[in-house]
């Protein structure tokens, strides 16, 4: 069976998480160990107590998450944080995070992994953090916003939402996973008037009509599954273990 050094450097090495910078307080690697070993990988969004609960009765002792265990400056292990580690040191599951590297990644990240699953064709990218683009620009589908509606009413029909003030023959389309309020006020620039996100804020709704947008909140949770997923199953390729993804009801 493989170690998990091996399973990390894997990781660590198809992510390019070392050259790509992360949000202050965010930790990308490894990020609590096991007893070295790794014979199942799984993936979820979220590095909670219920995922993990729910890893460890699958027999997982390897979890890729996305949102990982670490955003800030070191916390006290009381209460429930306490209760989320013991539960994943009790059953032997290494956690390991991977934010921003999988954002942005050309091949397994979740922006062009939810282009692929649209069926879009990938032209550029945008929205530079830190000497990388996060964002990518697809290009918008023959039948034009009807299309791109129905398809993703159709990915995401527990979440998806429309605000639709832009034209409805997009050439240039935004998506960006997750938290998209970042995005909206660089659409213009880069010429695209209709952005793909997980989540937006109220005032996006007046920026949309005055800026002339369509703007399409699929869900946080919602769109962000890809990346971890297409991660831990290479992972089960390369390494011949099994796999699974634990899923959560979050139509956050």
């Amino acid at each position: 069976m493989p170690s998990l050094q091996e399973i990390v450097a894997f990781c660590d090495t198809r992510t390019r998480q070392k050259e790509i910078k992360d949000f202050s307080g965010a930790y990308n690697g490894l990020q609590l160990e096991n007893n070295g070993q790794v014979t199942k990988v799984a993936a979820a969004v979220d590095a909670g107590k219920r995922p993990f609960e729910a890893a460890i009765a699958a027999g997982v002792d390897f979890l890729i998450c996305h949102h990982g265990l670490y955003w800030t400056a070191p916390i006290p292990l009381v209460g429930s944080d306490y209760t989320k580690i013991k539960t994943a040191m009790d059953g032997n599951l290494a956690v390991y995070g991977a934010h921003l590297p999988l954002d942005g990644h050309p091949e397994i990240g979740n922006n062009a992994l939810l282009a692929d699953a649209l069926g879009l064709n990938k032209i550029d990218t945008f929205l530079s953090y830190e000497g990388n683009d996060m964002a990518v620009i697809a290009e918008g589908p023959s039948g034009g916003r009807a299309e791109l509606a129905t398809k993703l009413e159709a990915l995401f029909p527990q979440t998806y939402q429309a605000i639709e003030y832009g034209s409805d023959q997009p050439k240039r389309i935004g998506i960006l996973t997750g938290s998209g309020q970042s995005a909206v006020a660089h659409l213009k620039a880069n010429d695209i008037d209709t952005l793909i996100t997980g989540e937006l804020r109220q005032h996006h709704f007046n920026m949309a009509q005055e800026l002339g947008l369509n703007l399409y909140p699929c869900g946080h949770y919602a769109t962000e599954v890809f990346g971890v997923q297409a991660l831990a199953q290479e992972v089960a390729k390369a390494f011949g273990i099994e796999y699974t993804f634990i899923e959560q009801p979050c139509r956050l």
